[in-house]
């Protein structure tokens, strides 16, 4: 399974998001780094709306998403951009 599914599956049992995207960026940070070549599953951007997060302070948020995918950064996810929102709340995407 990949890191993307692997990514998706968790924050939809932990969340049951009404609306979820996690983006594989990868391609656009290669040679950022001399072992990031823009060829694995090493940046994700996940964009999720969930009821779970109604009345969460935004760090809130980022720290549950965090925890929650903690065992793929330590397996080597170098960078997880998070933009979590509750419904009714604006977003840019």
């Amino acid at each position: 399974m990949s890191i993307r599914t692997t990514i998706e599956a968790k924050l939809r049992a932990a969340f049951s998001p009404e609306r979820l995207l996690v983006i594989d960026e990868s391609a656009h940070h290669a040679g950022h780094q001399p072992d990031i070549t823009g060829t694995g599953e090493t940046h994700m951007r996940v964009r999720i709306v969930a009821a779970a997060f109604s009345g969460m302070p935004r760090l809130a948020r980022h720290r549950a998403i965090t925890a929650l995918l903690q065992p793929e950064l330590d397996a080597g996810l170098h960078a997880l951009a998070i933009e979590p929102a509750a419904p009714g709340e604006e977003t840019r995407w």
